[in-house]
């Protein structure tokens, strides 16, 4: 056939004598001009002028949108090129129907697309470039555009062509569209004035912009990068090359930012207070109605676009089945054109799945800004909370946290399933006329199944959250405990108790996972509901409908049906979760207004004021009374614990509620300081999380020679040697735990380096030992202080110190007792003076705490930083080997699936439990398929004998094996769901039992290695996931991939030529979760390591308010707020945008598949049952294909945690068996405690050097033995060797008789006493702390107790022997702990007791009761003394003194004295 452009079977084609314009063909190749001529026109432009044009403004990521009618144009254009491709197929359909190719039928409109193509990607560049002038030739096209298609719609009016005909319809809609984009055009002029005008609009581009930090650019893209998140692309690829981190992501957009937001939230919430009555409280809804309104809006147009797009499946699925014959040209028959339907559904598909995406995002944007604007709400309202709400307990900071944690995280959700609540209603509404109209009555019934089903799964998704709730309650009881076992796990080896404590957790832990038992049930049958309503639906529907009606059931109606109830599943079981999130919203919301309306402290405006009087005058307890507080003078105040010191101190900082009086500051002030901060050292040691420099300089210009004078007049220097890194070292929470002292000191050094006028010392010196003490009054308080003329307020109760004070203010039960100096009270008040002279001279016995706290620093870093030095070796090892491999292998190692680890997990879950699931599965799915199957049989046959069958036997048969098919799934569905959480359930207790068991059998060096934190972390965080995450991730993943496998399989049997279609589909699939993967997981872990700093900074902000406020560094906090807040949302928008850009991939590749599967199986369409089935198929496969790929990142970020806990699996045991068995060693021994040592030598570790080396010693039965050396010596390794908790690699220890390392260790260690440097107890009663295998009597530990010097204190308590510890013993002194771990190694009666530094912490009162026990009650047992300070063991009747391993002298301490060049010598002369 030869092609002319219009047709040669017509000889009056080219006839023009009625005039040119009447010519038809003419009219349409004068229409191909304007298109040519823009081709023409940009394509040079285009393609070589494009390089030489650079941009005026130089910004990066070239998105600067600045020209007026910008998004009008792209949707335009977007309208454009749909009604093109419409004027394409209509006509191509009409040509099919001539007798020879007419080329004017489609050629101009092909053209057109192009043109209308190139002119928006001209337009982009033009616009990106800010090059206005060249818009003209775009000017010039839409002009010429518009005149011939007007031209054309003209000669149709003429001819009489009705508007019924598609033609004349498609030419009407674009002569308008012509004209709008020649309006916006002309709009741009008007606006920027870039021709016709004098001078042209100067424009800058807005601020985010210019910032190269701002990466984040949704806000400033074109809208198809807007709707198909292309920007992203650059971010999803790069993290393939090397992690994503907080560099790359950038800066929010400052209209994103919680500063922004905030002043939006607080303005309508503040707005309020002035319109309404002024005794309503504001509403918060109504200020977050006000401030994010319109984003709500736009999101829910969105989605009631989405869904109503959504309804155009089922219907072109009907008609697409139909299969109705071809006629062409009026737009109710154009649109009967199968093929058309299938392009259709394919733009339909798209659009929703656009629309959808947009309103998911606008919704996540906001909830986002949402929450920035409220957590600065909240922090804003911590820091004027009144002191007295905090400590009176009315506002816990469990509260606080919790509405940081938790309540704003609530409001963010409700936002985010917000457009959800009024889109529902209509998206039900539109299915139930919809199924109506195909299936009339019988449709009701299957929806009123779905409806009266619905309440169910409001009832499940109720129990599920309080199922939660008891879980959660048990899992912290759980950690407590398991905390308790770590903290004491030395003591509970050395005592070989650890079965007994971890019996007790594993008791915790059966009801935790009996709580989690009604959760996983729960949760399946959540699960099991969501599956089986649509199966008994559609059961209901086409069994009513099989009985009721004449005419059997259409493959048309059918599938379309079975589509639409997919439909409404969908929003009945999303139902239950909003509601639920609106009633825990609305809850919320009760609890931030109650916040937001609590007391605040009074405004403090006086401490500007302008008063000259130089004193205090304050009221409170109603008694009166005037201060005067002295200029650069130091004032101390004394008295009793509980007479108000504090108090005084906080309300002369506004701290208290006034009753009357005021405080008057006195304003004449050093220059350059800041001038109304008070330097404030509280009693409580408060520590940012942050390293020691930034928390002794605490915001302040850091000065070299300052810092330094300041950190040694603290005597700091020694402590930040100790630290790994120095002061650069993170402390606090997160970082190395100090001692009290040590805290403490930091505190004082703060106050001390602010250079403020003011400072307040609230008793500095309580945690110090008397060296440290004296030091810094000395260094600090009298020399640092007094050489800058600083006003000191001093609460203490060292009252040696009296003498240095300028005025003293002596206080009792509130008010003031005596003030002066020191000499009025002398001459005023003897009896007072006389009380504090007795009280000074027995202050000076004090101890020295700081030494021992300087070593248990030691302890704990030395230990890990031999760990950390053999790390840093492996790693550099590591590092080079990688570099030979260059990049590949981490790319592999970031892209691979955790397969082994997920076997791992499956395995541990039992094999009988994994093949139960994976046939279960395998089955459902196989049900679930033949049951569409039949159905599309069933409906073809009636369809072929078209004829009503007279017999009903068939028709019943059919009915019937549908019944049992959809009872079968219904039944499947339900067992799946159980199988999966059993097995996940069964996986998590296996997994929790073995880690306990492995851990608390580990050998003592590995908890000296491994930080406490990273132990809890197992438990506590990993056991969650594995507990609660896991199950439902696994279960999604293999359902929605087994769905899209048998959707994909099910197409392919329809038409088999869809495999063909598949290979690049598959490969693009393939392609877009392998990147998605590896960048989700950098931003979820982003996501979570942003978030632990804000919820830290907020707790800390809470317990640090007084000091915050004293140094007035609310600003500097807040702004640090803001920025945390700023981090935590930028990684948290765009994890939410990388989510975005996966689904629009896959719904578009989603797209592409129903496309695919329609064209092909109307191309072969012999059997429209199947062609229906497929298409439903394909149409359920769009909605699982991202939930495929996010269930995989998921499960691979969840899998961490299992990889976690089995790195714990693989360490190492203690040996616990011996040689001997325990019924060969004799019940009493050890009887008589003698003690052979021969040859010892023992190491921490294998790889490691040996620290004792040949050490012999012999120790008679009853012998009084102690052991000195410097620190490092090997003394307290001597004593763990005879416990065997350290590796004895040469020579051995006899004990009567018996080497012990023949012995099983339980036996050894129970059979031995010993009493620890750090005396520990465990929650529970006083009786389990002491006998916690219940074998003794009452009158054994009251003797105990008795020994102890403790039996008095013990009946005093409620309860007695029962009376409660609290964790860690915290109710107790540290003396009375210790003398607890006496009477405990007392109640076993051991012959042999080892004390190890025992009286180190404690003072000397209590260190007198111990020697005395051990004279009198340990008198005829063997007792082996390590001794921290030499004069202890002076008694002694055998001293061993060792250095570096060995031992150096062995001999009575006598002996040893009178060696005057002796070691033992020397070291008792440097301790007396």
């Amino acid at each position: 056939m030869r092609l002319a452009f219009c047709g040669n079977d017509n000889a009056s084609a080219y006839n023009i004598s009625a005039g040119v314009l009447r010519n038809v063909c003419f009219v349409d190749a004068l229409n191909l001009v304007p298109h040519v001529f823009l081709l023409f026109i940009t394509f040079p432009i285009l393609f070589i002028g494009w390089g030489s044009q650079s941009s005026k403004v130089q910004i990066h990521h070239n998105t600067w949108l600045h020209f007026p009618g910008h998004n009008l144009r792209w949707i335009l254009t977007f309208t454009l090129l749909f009604v093109h491709v419409c004027e394409i197929a209509e006509g191509i359909v009409s040509d099919t129907q001539m007798k020879s190719r007419h080329l004017h039928l489609f050629l101009p409109a092909i053209m057109g697309f192009v043109a209308a193509t190139v002119s928006i990607v001209y337009y982009h560049n033009i616009e990106t470039s800010n090059f206005p002038k060249l818009l003209l030739a775009l000017f010039l096209y839409w002009i010429m555009a518009f005149v011939t298609k007007t031209i054309k719609l003209v000669r149709y009016c003429q001819d009489g062509v009705p508007f019924s005909q598609l033609r004349f319809c498609i030419t009407g809609i674009m002569v308008i569209l012509y004209g709008l984009l020649m309006a916006v055009e002309i709009n741009v002029i008007r606006v920027r004035r870039y021709v016709f005008f004098m001078n042209p609009q100067k424009v800058k581009p807005p601020e985010d912009l210019q910032d190269l930090g701002v990466r984040f650019l949704q806000p400033f893209v074109n809208l198809l990068s807007k709707a198909t998140y292309w920007w992203m692309n650059t971010l999803i690829i790069s993290a393939h090359k090397k992690p994503v981190d907080l560099k790359a992501i950038g800066k929010l957009p400052i209209a994103m930012r919680a500063l922004t937001n905030y002043v939006c939230l607080k303005e309508a919430y503040e707005e309020q207070k002035v319109t309404k009555d002024p005794n309503r409280s504001p509403s918060i809804w109504l200020a977050m109605y006000s401030a994010f309104g319109r984003p709500i809006l736009l999101s829910s147009t969105f989605r009631y676009l989405a869904d109503l797009l959504g309804f155009a499946g089922p219907l072109c699925i009907s008609g697409i089945v139909k299969d109705p014959s071809n006629s062409y040209l009026s737009s109710e028959e154009f649109l009967r054109n199968v093929y058309v339907l299938a392009v259709l559904l394919f733009l339909a598909l798209i659009l929703q799945r656009t629309f959808l995406q947009a309103s998911y995002y606008v919704t996540t944007e906001t909830g986002i800004n949402l929450r920035g604007a409220l957590l600065a709400m909240i922090y804003n309202k911590i820091l004027r909370l009144s002191t007295s709400n905090l400590s009176m307990g009315e506002m816990t900071l469990g509260q606080i946290n919790n509405l940081v944690a938790i309540e704003t995280n609530q409001l963010m959700w409700f936002l985010f399933l917000c457009p959800n609540l009024w889109a529902m209603p209509v998206q039900i509404i539109m299915g139930v006329i919809l199924l109506y109209n195909l299936l009339g009555v019988s449709a009701l019934v299957g929806a009123a199944v779905i409806v009266l089903l619905a309440p169910i799964q409001y009832f499940i998704a109720t129990k599920l959250a309080e199922a939660q709730k008891s879980t959660l309650d048990y899992s912290t009881e759980r950690l407590k405990k398991t905390n308790e076992i770590l903290k004491g796990i030395k003591l509970l080896k050395l005592y070989a108790w650890e079965h007994i404590f971890c019996t007790s957790v594993e008791e915790t832990r059966m009801k935790e996972l009996t709580s989690l038992k009604t959760f996983a049930l729960h949760t399946s049958l959540s699960i099991f509901m969501n599956a089986a309503i649509p199966i008994a639906a559609v059961l209901a529907t086409f069994v009513t409908y099989a009985y009721t009606n004449d005419k059997p059931l259409q493959p048309a109606q059918a599938f379309a049906s079975l589509s639409l109830f997919h439909i409404l599943v969908t929003p009945l079981f999303l139902l239950s979760t909003v509601v639920r999130f609106a009633v825990k919203a609305i809850i919320s919301v009760q609890k931030l207004n109650e916040f937001l309306l609590s007391d605040e402290i009074g405004d403090d405006s006086w401490r500007g004021g302008d008063s000259s009087v130089n004193c205090v005058f304050f009221s409170f307890l109603e008694n009166v009374f005037v201060i005067l507080i002295i200029i650069g003078q130091m004032t101390m105040i004394v008295g009793q614990v509980g007479c108000g010191k504090s108090s005084l101190l906080l309300a002369i900082l506004g701290e208290m509620q006034t009753l009357e009086g005021k405080v008057h500051w006195s304003n004449n002030t050093v220059k350059d300081r800041n001038r109304y901060s008070v330097a404030y050292a509280a009693q409580k040691p408060w520590l940012l999380n942050a390293t020691v420099e930034e928390n002794i300089i605490f915001g302040s210009p850091f000065n070299k020679q300052r810092y330094k004078a300041v950190t040694d007049a603290c005597s700091l220097q020694p402590d930040i040697d100790l630290l790994p890194f120095g002061d650069q070292t993170e402390i606090g929470e997160r970082g190395i735990n100090l001692s009290g002292g040590q805290r403490q000191r930091i505190c004082v050094a703060r106050a001390l380096y602010q250079n403020t006028n003011i400072v307040f010392l609230d008793d500095p010196f309580s945690a110090l030992d008397i060296h440290l003490s004296d030091h810094l009054m000395q260094e600090g308080i009298l020399k640092f202080l007094q050489e800058d003329k600083r006003t000191l307020v001093l609460v203490t109760h060292k009252l040696q110190y009296l003498p240095h004070a300028d005025w003293i203010i002596a206080m009792k039960d509130g008010m003031v007792l005596r003030e002066g100096t020191l000499k009025d009270i002398q001459n005023k008040d003897i009896e007072l003076y006389e009380h504090w002279k007795t009280l000074m001279n027995r202050q000076d016995q004090e101890l020295e705490k700081t030494t021992l706290e300087r070593k248990t620093l030691r302890r704990a870093m030395y230990p890990r930083e031999s760990k950390s030095q053999l790390e840093d070796e492996d790693e550099e090892e590591e590092e080079e080997e990688d570099e030979d491999d260059n990049m590949s292998t981490v790319l592999r190692l970031r892209t691979k699936m955790p397969w082994k680890t997920c076997w791992r997990y499956l395995t541990s879950g039992g094999f009988f439990l994994l093949f139960l699931m994976i046939f279960s599965k395998l089955l459902k799915h196989s049900v679930i398929v033949a049951i569409d199957y039949w159905l599309a049989t069933w409906t073809s046959m009636d369809n072929a004998n078209e004829v009503r069958n007279t017999d009903d036997d068939k028709s019943t048969n059919k009915v019937a094996v549908f019944s049992i098919l959809s009872g079968a799934g219904i039944v499947l569905c339900l067992i799946t769901s159980l199988t999966v959480e059993w097995m996940g359930l069964t996986a998590a207790k296996n997994l929790h039992h073995n880690l306990l068991n492995k851990i608390i059998l580990g050998p003592i060096r590995f908890f000296d290695m491994t930080p406490l934190g990273l132990i809890l972390n197992r438990f506590s965080a990993d056991t969650n996931i594995i507990d609660q995450h896991i199950p439902p991730t696994l279960e999604s993943l293999t359902r929605s991939t087994l769905l899209c496998l048998s959707a994909i399989g099910m197409i392919s049997y329809a038409t088999p030529w869809f495999l063909v279609a598949l290979v690049p589909l598959g490969i693009a699939f393939y392609f877009i979760q392998k990147y998605f993967r590896v960048a989700s997981k950098d931003l979820q872990e982003l996501d979570d390591s942003t978030q632990l700093p804000l919820l830290c900074h907020f707790s800390e902000t809470a317990e640090g308010l007084t000091t915050i406020r004293a140094f007035r560094h609310e600003a500097r906090f807040k702004q640090r707020m803001l920025e945390l807040t700023d981090t935590n949302n930028i990684a948290y928008l765009f994890l939410s945008a990388a989510n975005r850009w996966l689904e629009v991939r896959t719904d578009y590749l989603g797209a592409c598949i129903v496309l695919t599967a329609a064209v092909t199986s109307i191309t072969e369409g012999p059997n429209s049952g199947f062609v229906g089935l497929g298409l439903l198929y394909a149409l359920t496969i769009t909605n699982y294909l991202n939930w495929v790929v996010r269930n995989l990142a998921d499960l691979e970020v969840q899998m961490g945690a299992v990889k976690k806990v089995h790195s714990f699996l693989n360490m190492e045991s203690e040996n616990y068996d011996g040689y001997l068995d325990p019924s060969q060693v004799p019940k009493d021994w050890p009887q008589e405690g003698e003690i052979k040592i021969e040859n010892l030598c023992v190491r921490y570790e294998n790889n490691l050097k040996p620290v004792l080396k040949h050490v012999k010693a012999y120790i008679k039965p009853g012998q009084k033995v102690g052991i000195c050396g410097r620190t490092g010596s090997g003394k307290s390794s001597l004593s763990l060797a005879f416990f065997r908790m350290v590796d004895i690699f040469d020579g051995r220890i006899v004990i009567d008789g018996i080497d012990i390392s023949k012995l099983p260790l339980h036996t050894l260690r129970s059979r031995l006493s010993i009493i620890l440097q750090d005396p520990i107890l465990f929650s529970g009663s006083i009786r389990f702390n002491l006998d916690p295998e219940c074998k003794c009597t009452d009158d054994r530990l009251w003797e105990a107790l008795e020994i102890a010097q403790l039996k008095n204190m013990v009946k005093s308590l409620p309860g007695g022997l029962d009376a409660m510890v609290t964790e860690g013993g915290e109710n107790f002194s540290v003396g009375q702990r210790q003398l607890f771990c006496l009477a405990r190694a007392f109640v076993r009666k051991s012959s042999i007791l080892i004390m190890d530094e025992a009286t180190a912490s404690i003072d000397m009162a209590t260190e007198n009761i111990l020697q005395k026990v051990v004279m009198t009650a340990f008198a005829d047992r063997t007792v082996v003394t390590i001794a921290h300070r030499v004069h202890t063991i002076l008694t002694a009747d055998l001293v061993i003194v060792m250095k570096r391993g060995n031992i150096l002298e062995y001999d009575t301490p006598e002996n040893l004295l009178s060696q005057e060049d002796g070691i033992f010598a020397s070291f008792v002369r440097a301790d007396m």
